[in-house]
């Protein structure tokens, strides 16, 4: 029978009856026997389910591993043979036991500060193929059968860094003007092409013969490192005096920095060239200049707060800028 809905006056329910099986249950049904009345089901926001795509991750190409070298020179390797032709050359070194295990024909070992290609293996021995631009950049061109060389096999992941990044790239070469050794270290001054000075800061790193070393004082054209009794006795600088011809790799770092820098004084037309008698002054007094005053002109529309400033007292720290 029927009976009267409390919520609704003047209107009857009537009485609920469970399905016979699920292809007699009608949409109705469906909704009372999940709580959810036809009024409620019309008239309320119909619920969609949403699909979310778990996003495809991208495929990561290869990439090809590149050389890297620390400045800790692992020791010292015999040269066997040299065979140069004039614009190529073939270096066979022989280098201390278990040194080459593991290693492959295309590993890199640097070698005074050269990154070089293995192109052979021999027991205890590899071979290295030389092109004109090595021969002409570095010392290695200089070498004979029983000299030695400083060897460094690549970084791998997770190996210490001693020293600095180096990459094996010589910059330039530089000769070993004075030397002076007293009871616990050596004094050594390197005389290079004054351009490569600006790279070269007190305290700052240089790689010289794949060694990192500690710079000095520095001055135009010249700076110095001193050298532990440990170095010593590890690399080719046992060897080495007054007249030596040494390879000399920039630290990257620095020299990113001081180009940018002088790019953008350029590109604002703050660069000045140093002339003759900036040559002479020392790497301190070089690393400012006073500032040039460029007159505005009507395009300009302003002028320069600056100018002012150092008119009156040129050597005001305001009116500096780095060369």
């Amino acid at each position: 029978h029927q009976t009267a809905d409390p919520r609704y006056p003047g209107h009857t329910l009537s009485p609920r009856r469970p399905p016979s099986s699920r292809k007699d249950m009608s949409a109705a049904s469906v909704r009372s026997a999940t709580g959810l009345s036809a009024r409620a089901t019309v008239s309320g926001p119909r619920l969609r389910s949403r699909v979310v795509q778990t996003p495809t991750r991208r495929s990561r190409r290869a990439i090809n591993p590149v050389a890297l070298f620390t400045g800790l020179v692992q020791g010292t390797a015999e040269v066997v043979s040299f065979a140069n032709v004039g614009d190529f050359a073939r270096l066979k070194l022989r280098f201390p036991p278990n040194t080459l295990d593991g290693i492959l024909i295309g590993a890199s070992v640097a070698c005074n500060g050269t990154c070089l290609t293995v192109v052979e293996t021999d027991g205890d021995c590899a071979c290295f193929d030389l092109i004109v631009e090595t021969l002409r950049a570095t010392n290695l061109g200089e070498l004979e059968p029983g000299g030695l060389v400083n060897y460094e096999r690549s970084a791998r992941v997770g190996d210490e860094i001693g020293g600095h990044n180096v990459s094996g790239h010589v910059s330039t070469k530089a000769t070993i003007a004075e030397q002076e050794d007293t009871d616990n270290n050596r004094k050594v001054v390197f005389e290079l092409d004054p351009k490569w000075s600006k790279y070269i800061l007190p305290k700052g790193f240089v790689a010289v013969d794949g060694c990192s070393l500690t710079v000095g004082e520095t001055s135009p054209g010249r700076f110095n490192v001193w050298l532990i009794p440990e170095t010593i006795r590890q690399t080719v600088f046992k060897n080495k005096g007054v007249g030596s011809t040494v390879n000399i790799e920039i630290e990257s770092q620095t020299q990113t920095i001081v180009d940018t820098i002088e790019r953008v004084l350029d590109e604002r037309g703050l660069g000045a060239k140093p002339s003759r008698a900036d040559t002479s002054e020392s790497s301190s007094n070089a690393a400012s200049k006073i500032y040039q005053k460029k007159p505005a002109t009507v395009s300009d529309g302003y002028e320069d707060p600056m100018d002012a400033l150092c008119d009156e007292d040129p050597s005001a720290d305001e009116c500096k800028v780095f060369d």
